[in-house]
């Protein structure tokens, strides 16, 4: 019993560690896409409760040169498959 409350109590540390370096990664996004993603519209969308799939398909597509861009280009060169994920599902889970 004791195991399984120890291996919980991992996960969760885990899972909330993974969730504090999306929420960091997501942090420079904000200057264009607002806090958490929620930006006005009016320049560029909001990210928040955008669907995950989504959101990882147009990073991917922007840092392989698969969608024109004037600055997402050059940012989305920095992120590993690994972050895109991140990002995509911390920005899914916002609320508008």
């Amino acid at each position: 019993m004791l195991r399984i409350l120890l291996a919980g109590a991992a996960c969760i540390a885990l899972q909330a560690h993974a969730q504090d370096r999306a929420q960091q990664l997501a942090s420079a996004c904000a200057i264009c896409h607002g806090t958490d993603g929620r930006g006005d519209g009016k320049v560029l969308p909001p990210l928040a409760a955008m669907p995950r799939e989504h959101i990882a398909s147009q990073m991917r597509a922007f840092r392989d040169g698969q969608r024109p861009a004037t600055v997402m280009h050059q940012i989305a060169k920095g992120y590993t498959d690994e972050q895109i994920d991140a990002l995509a599902a911390y920005f899914a889970a916002q609320k508008r």
